[in-house]
């Protein structure tokens, strides 16, 4: 009888243990199978139906780091950024050692503005695995953004070296080493990242920058008219090789560079601005009257419109100043004076075109407008005495 009730025992334990083993093997079996659904739902950019699939693999297994991982990762994907630092904590605690849920704590605070808690990841990161650019890269970028340039630079030397062809890390080193004063070692690594990349924009105007300060003009063209190539649909390339030669004192290939954008981008008026910039300046410096005419003739369409730029109707209103007819500049210079963004100069200009009509007090007040935003240090003298001599003007009450 003990016997037979030892055995009824076994056997009733036996059937738990092999009852038991059966719903593990399934729970497991419909945990894989939940977070197949979810790959296969983020391979099709179904996010939502993701989060429903992983989240029923947590419904299954609370303690699964996979889980978390991958729904944090998918809520970070929809820009749900709380969510998602949620479960990336949940699944870096449950296991310290995986990088990956660091990395993207790291995503999750940069894309919060949070960079130097993104930093802080990001470096808890490289003490696991110090042999991933990707992430080395994006510590320097979290440094950068903080304004800690020189620590950037460190990671980006070991981001290169491990992957020679990322061109977004050589680009990021030139930009550290430029702001650092360490121009040759800049341009060297900002030159590379255009020859990986020759269509990467940002190196080449880099490049325009740090070829501009050392005097090499013709490397810092070569640089504006290859982006022109580049980027042939964006008419503000072209006006920038247009104004570069303008800039450098070759007025002709100015004028012949930026009449060929305005063939090219008949509607833009950043050319005509541009354009009549360029034969304002050879007016104003040869006192030429043809080049004023060409002058007016650029800009005055552009400055007639209801969308016209401070820029550009400062611009007329010099024109229509050289020109003699303070009344149109006065007028044109009033209304520069009230688009932002506001050049300071086009004040110093409104002043002369009142002072010659006789309205003191709008050149008073001008002058005095201009010296506020320009900074009295920065002021020359005689503008200082003009501002004297028209408030002795004034008439008195």
């Amino acid at each position: 009888m003990k016997r037979l009730l030892v055995v009824s025992v076994g056997l009733a334990a036996l059937m738990v243990g092999v009852v038991l083993a059966w719903h593990a093997v399934r729970q497991e079996r419909e945990f894989q199978r939940l977070i197949a659904a979810g790959n296969a739902a983020l391979a099709q950019d179904q996010t939502y139906g993701a989060i429903e699939a992983f989240s029923g693999a947590l419904a299954l297994k609370r303690d699964s780091m996979l889980a978390h991982l991958k729904r944090g990762d998918t809520y970070r994907r929809r820009g749900e950024l709380t969510a998602a630092l949620r479960d990336l904590r949940e699944a870096a605690a449950l296991d310290p050692s995986a990088p990956h849920p660091i990395e993207l704590l790291g995503d999750v605070n940069a894309a919060m503005g949070r960079y130097e808690r993104a930093s802080e990841h990001y470096q808890a990161f490289t003490v696991l695995d110090d042999r991933s650019p990707r992430v080395l890269y994006k510590l320097a970028l979290a440094y950068y953004r903080t304004g800690q340039v020189e620590k950037a630079i460190e990671p980006l030397g070991e981001a290169v070296a491990l992957d020679e062809r990322f061109t977004e890390a050589h680009y990021l080193l030139g930009m550290c080493l430029r702001e650092r004063g360490q121009d040759e070692k800049a341009l060297r690594a900002l030159t590379r990242a255009v020859e990986i990349s020759p269509a990467f924009a940002a190196a080449r105007e880099g490049l325009i920058d740090l070829f501009d300060r050392a005097g090499r003009r013709q490397d810092a063209l070569a640089q504006l008219e290859a982006l022109a190539a580049l980027e042939p649909s964006r008419a503000e390339r072209l006006v920038s090789v247009g104004l570069a030669y303008a800039r450098w004192g070759r007025t002709d290939a100015a004028i012949l560079t930026l009449g060929r954008a305005a063939e090219r981008y008949p509607d833009t008026p950043a050319v005509y601005t541009a354009l009549g910039r360029v034969w304002l300046e050879a007016a104003e410096l040869r006192n030429d009257r043809v080049a004023l005419s060409k002058a007016i003739e650029a800009l005055q369409p552009t400055a007639a419109a209801a969308t016209a730029s401070s820029e550009t109707l400062t611009l007329y209103g010099r024109a229509m100043l050289l020109a003699g007819d303070a009344r149109a500049a006065e007028r044109t210079l009033l209304e520069a004076a009230g688009k932002p963004p506001v050049d300071p100069i086009v004040f110093r200009y409104l002043a002369d075109a009142a002072e010659r009509l006789g309205h003191v007090p709008v050149a008073r007040d001008a002058l005095l407008r201009y010296v506020a935003l320009a900074g009295e240090s920065d002021v020359d003298p005689a503008t200082l005495t003009r501002l004297a001599r028209l408030e002795r003007r004034l008439p008195t009450s």
